[in-house]
Parts: C-alpha cells; sequence; structure tokens
C-alpha cells in the first residue's frame, strides 16, 4: 500500500478496495463470458481487517456462478505485513455482472469447483440469487419512492 491509498486513520480507504475489486472481478467474468460485462451488484460486503502502509494486497477472484447472461465471482483480498510476513484474510464479497450485449448468453449452465473453498462458495450461490431476486423487488419500491426534484 502506498501513502495515496491512506486516509486519515492511516488504513486504505474503503473505496479505493471496492475500485481494485471491481476490477479484479471484471477480469474473472470477462474471461468466461468472453464479452464486455457490466457490474450489476455487490454484494456480501465485508472489510474484515483494515490495510495499512506496510501491507500487501493480494487478490483473487473466481466464478461461483452462472445464469443466462449474469455470473456471480467471488473475490477474496489476502492481506501480508510485509515486515512480519503474517497473512490475513482482510476483505471478501460477491460482484453479480451482466453482459452488457442483450443477445449474449453465457456458453456454460454450471461451475466445477476444484478446492474447498470454491465448492463452499459455489454450494451457496442458489441461496444468494434467490435473495438478490427478492431484494431487487424491494429496491424497485425504494427507487420509485425517491423524488429526482430539486430541493431548492
Amino acid at each position: 500500500m502506498f501513502n495515496a491509498d491512506l486516509n486519515e486513520h492511516g488504513t486504505v480507504f474503503g473505496g479505493r478496495i471496492l475500485e481494485l475489486v471491481d476490477g479484479e472481478a471484471s477480469v474473472a467474468a470477462m474471461r468466461i463470458t468472453h464479452s464486455t460485462v457490466v457490474t450489476a451488484a455487490m454484494d456480501h460486503v465485508q472489510f474484515l481487517k483494515p490495510f495499512k502502509l506496510q501491507d500487501s494486497m493480494c487478490m483473487e477472484a473466481y466464478v461461483t456462478g452462472v445464469g443466462h447472461r449474469s455470473l456471480e465471482v467471488f473475490v477474496k483480498v489476502i492481506g501480508e505485513h510485509l515486515m512480519t510476513g503474517e497473512r490475513f484474510v482482510g476483505f471478501t464479497c460477491f460482484m453479480t455482472y451482466v453482459i452488457q450485449d442483450p443477445n449474449t448468453e453465457i456458453k456454460f449452465d454450471r461451475v466445477i469447483p476444484e478446492n474447498g473453498e470454491q465448492k463452499a462458495m459455489v454450494a451457496g450461490y442458489e441461496t444468494r440469487r434467490q435473495h438478490r431476486k427478492a431484494n431487487r423487488g424491494k429496491q424497485e419500491q425504494i427507487i420509485n419512492a425517491i423524488s429526482t426534484h430539486k430541493p431548492w
């Protein structure tokens, strides 16, 4: 981490982490779709431990579920204290991407996990997908209640 990434508390800005995560996850999504994708949702966002000046960040992103035009990507950010070598899980989230072209679909119908972590993440995909679907209806109510009128 560099000084420009730090907030007044000496830890990395949360927004900076979100920016890096979105970029990393979009690469995983595009490797599967071979198409331009757009970010549709970010959920289960957890800032678990802060990243400080002498920490490094290692990100890993992999697909945990696919639909017809959308896919879910899990991202974890592992920190390492460069002076001690101690490693820690600093951040995790799930990202949903949608293929921008409405005429393009994903050519796969399932994800095959390769290790225990991936099995655990893939196993929860359908529950998370149903939760997001239910949440969209609630969000629509909120969006319809938001005024675009100028307050002045």
